[in-house]
């Protein structure tokens, strides 16, 4: 929409504005980036996996065997988990305003007035003074000295001076100097909401892990359906029996479906995330966890993760014939005169101490200057930029040159005989600003270099500069700098992200390309950010993160919110990370261990005139004892190695053989009951007692190397797996052991599935699974 005519003298009038509303022409505030909680709900609950648990939830319930229903608390749980964690992480970072809701002072019909932000409209007149955010897109219509700091959308840390005429971005601040500006865009037409928009779309889930448990639950699907239909149909035309038939198809297709490892995955993860927060790191959504585990490289933003955001005073260089003393003094009088509180002030203040000198005459700091100074009485000082003050030639060319190609800050000090104007400066030397590296930042980079993980530091700044930080931080090849604004659009960003470790002058666009880049020659890439122009980055990465104290835009769209905006906190972010995804990968193989055993008897008892042998209570206990309580304390344990993926690889070679041995056994002992008349009660339970038996076997096997833990943890559950079918039996509908004759059936059963199972775990495990690629 193009600009209403104002007049500088009284802006627009109530007419005008109320006009520019009906027009759409006010700035509407952006939805939220994050979806709503009925969505988060809604995604969690209806899942595949939650369907087939309700469906054969309702068949059970219509046999009233209700003990049976015992399985639904898995589904129950794992949904509230999952729901329970987004919607926290969403209450608390849910507040995408990339900027700041303070109100705003306009000028209209003639008189200057404070009002909301969202009531902005096209061609107001906003005035903005020094500390202010710009909240909307304007142009500038009348300046006294006014510079712009637009670090949080381009990356470009220092102020850009503003002339009538000139761009104002919303989300910018005003470091310097007012002015007044005419309002050019409002709400999502604005540079930032722009930038935040594009970034909108949730990004996908990088868990390998609940990907491949959810492919094979897609998987089973199309089998789980015609089987357990089959196996009902056939049940029934056998026996006639629709409560046996009911809870012996449920049990197989419940059997079918690792409903215990989604649910393991799940409180894994929360309880991660609840560790991470006691380490002051928010988790978004906790599959991210997974992601961050995997990565090799972490793209960094220079501000707030290898510097503190601080500037710092690096040296003061004294010219000959002058004290350091003398330099120091006279650059801490003119900062104590003027009293700004700008970042470079204040590393002066912090640097050096008050002088007793009294001002007599101060001249402010302005962007046409470029030099601010003080008098004391007939003594006559100013500092600023050499260039500045030294128009006809700057003394200590050379060594200033080198100084600011090293990435410092240059901050002429000179005495003159008059300030205004100014009359023959004479230098006294020259102080080096620099910012302020992290002091953990060398050991965050070290560590991450051990673990082998490649750092990559992206900045919209000088490269110079960065280059010159990232080398205080000792982060290896630091001294392979590029500016991209050199850079073609239709360069080749992989070669440049490969041949290069410090990128400087980057725009969003170009963070982007480069993430992309990496993540297309094979690498699990993560992104730190803390500005607007961190977004695009932040969600084309693996595993975004966003410090605390950044923009709202960038948190929202982050995995990782580092809350007291420590890069340092993400050494026990990674080992985290790293430990909870190594243990489920150890501890997957004993929860697919009944879904294939599942499928293949599902299979074959369609066409065998027996009944499935098992009901879905039968395997409660051996399922809890055998499998979930072991494993959840199995993913507890430390385990920092580097996650290096083939998951279904390593979980087949170890459940397969299981399974086989469960089919083997199952007809053996269904075999039995035909030929030795047992009670169908009697063969489940020898059934299930051998399913537990080779759980255990499975459990030893994930359980090593073995600790005074492990151990008193595998003694627990053979005590617990004793008292389940010899004391308590009845409560799961489980016949007792104490018979003779059953004892010279499970006893020579028991003995031979050591020999059995390893067997298997031998030769089809290791010397056919182990050889098939899985991916």
């Amino acid at each position: 929409m193009s600009l209403q005519p104002t007049d500088q003298a009284t802006g627009l009038t109530q007419a005008q504005v109320a006009a520019q509303v009906a027009a759409g022409a006010h700035n509407l505030p952006l939805r939220p980036l994050t979806r709503s909680v009925g969505t988060i709900v809604a995604q969690n609950t209806l899942t595949l996996f939650n369907l087939v648990n309700v469906v054969l939830a309702a068949f059970i319930f219509t046999t009233g065997s209700y003990k049976n229903l015992l399985f639904l608390g898995v589904a129950i749980v794992n949904t509230a988990i999952g729901t329970f964690q987004e919607i926290r992480s969403k209450r608390r970072i849910d507040r995408l305003s990339i900027l700041a809701e303070t109100p705003v002072t306009v000028r209209r019909d003639g008189r200057d007035q404070q009002i909301r932000q969202e009531d902005l409209v096209i061609g107001d007149l906003l005035l903005l003074r020094r500390g202010a955010q710009v909240p909307v897109d304007g142009q500038v219509v009348q300046t006294a000295g006014i510079e712009a700091d637009e670090s949080p959308l381009t990356g470009e840390s220092r102020p850009i001076a503003k002339t009538p005429g000139d761009p104002l971005l919303s989300g910018s601040f005003i470091v310097a100097g007012q002015a007044v500006a005419q309002v050019t865009a409002v709400g999502a037409d604005t540079f930032a909401a722009k930038l935040a928009l594009e970034a909108k779309a949730e990004k996908r889930s990088q868990s390998q892990l609940l990907d491949t448990i959810n492919r094979i639950i897609r998987v089973l699907t199309y089998v789980l359906i015609p089987l357990g239909v089959a196996l009902f149909t056939v049940s029934m035309i056998r026996r006639g029996n629709y409560d046996r038939a009911i809870l012996s198809t449920s049990a197989a297709m419940i059997g079918m479906i690792p409903e215990g490892l989604v649910l393991l995955t799940n409180v894994a993860l929360a309880v991660s995330a609840r560790n991470l927060a006691n380490r002051r790191v928010l988790v978004r959504a906790l599959p991210a966890i997974e992601a961050l585990a995997r990565v090799d490289v972490i793209c960094l933003d220079k501000t707030g993760t290898i510097t503190s955001g601080k500037l710092q005073v690096a040296g003061a260089h004294p010219v000959a014939g002058t004290e350091a003393a003398e330099l120091t003094e006279a650059a801490a009088a003119i900062t104590y005169a003027l009293n700004d509180d700008n970042e470079t002030a204040l590393a002066l203040k912090a640097a050096y101490p008050r002088p007793d000198a009294a001002a007599t005459a101060t001249v402010p700091f302005s962007s046409a200057r470029k030099w601010s100074g003080a008098s004391f009485g007939d003594r006559h000082l100013v500092m600023g930029a050499p260039e500045f003050i030294f128009k006809d030639g700057v003394p200590e060319a050379e060594a200033i040159a080198a100084a600011t190609s090293a990435g410092y800050r240059v901050i002429a000090v000179a005495a003159a005989t008059a300030l205004t104007p100014l009359t023959e400066p004479r230098l006294l030397g020259y102080i080096t600003i620099a910012d302020e590296v992290r002091e953990t930042a060398p050991a965050t980079f070290q560590f991450f270099a051990s673990q082998g993980v490649a750092l990559k530091v992206i900045s919209g700044d000088n490269p110079v500069t960065v280059a010159n930080v990232a080398r205080q931080a000792d982060l290896a090849g630091a001294d392979r700098f590029l500016d991209m604004s050199t850079v073609a659009d239709d360069a080749d960003f992989g070669a440049l992200a490969e041949s290069y470790t410090v990128f400087g002058r980057v725009t969003p666009t170009q963070k982007k390309q480069l993430i992309a880049a990496m993540q297309a020659a094979g690498h699990t890439v993560a992104m730190t950010g803390d500005g607007v122009n961190d977004v695009l980055a932040l969600r084309q990465s693996d595993c975004g993160i966003a410090m605390a104290s950044g923009a709202e835009a960038a948190k929202s769209i982050a995995d990782f919110v580092l809350l007291d905006s420590n890069f340092d906190a993400m050494t026990g972010v990674l080992n985290e990370g790293r430990r909870v995804i190594n243990n489920i990968n150890r501890v997957a193989s004993m929860y697919l261990v009944k879904t294939i055993f599942s499928v293949i008897l599902t299979a074959i008892f369609v066409f065998l005139p027996l009944d499935y042998p098992i009901t879905p209570i039968n395997l409660t206990p051996v399922s809890a004892i055998a499998v979930a309580v072991p494993s959840f304390f199995l993913t507890l344990e430390p385990n920092f190695a580097r996650v290096t993926g083939q998951f279904m690889q390593k979980v087949m070679t170890i459940a397969a053989p299981a399974a086989l041995a469960v089919v083997g056994y199952t007809l053996v002992l269904t075999w039995l009951e035909a030929a030795l008349g047992w009670s169908f009660a009697t063969t489940s339970t020898l059934v299930v007692f051998m399913i537990g038996v080779i759980e255990y076997h499975v459990l030893i096997l994930v359980s090593r190397p073995f600790n005074r833990y492990k151990l008193l943890m595998l003694i627990l559950v053979a005590v617990a797996f004793f008292g389940t079918f010899f004391v308590i039996n009845p409560v799961f509908s489980l016949t007792g052991l104490w018979r003779i004759d059953l004892a010279l059936v499970y006893l020579p059963a028991l003995a031979s599935s050591v020999p059995v199972y390893f067997l298997l775990q031998e030769f089809l495990g290791r010397r056919f699974l182990s050889r098939i690629n899985w991916r």
